[in-house]
């Protein structure tokens, strides 16, 4: 789950809540969309391999 940041740049959200906190675990914040896109797609082929 990507959202953009006031600052501008775009962070990659768990899409599971963490139960501990109660929020999303942030999976890394990146300047461009299609980084973090990127990123996203590497994380969903390593949770399956």
């Amino acid at each position: 789950m990507i959202r953009k940041l006031k600052s501008g740049g775009y962070r990659l959200y768990s899409r599971k809540i963490n139960p501990k906190t109660g929020r999303r675990r942030n999976l890394g914040t990146f300047t461009t969309r299609a980084a973090a896109e990127k990123q996203e797609r590497a994380v969903q082929y390593f949770k399956r391999h």
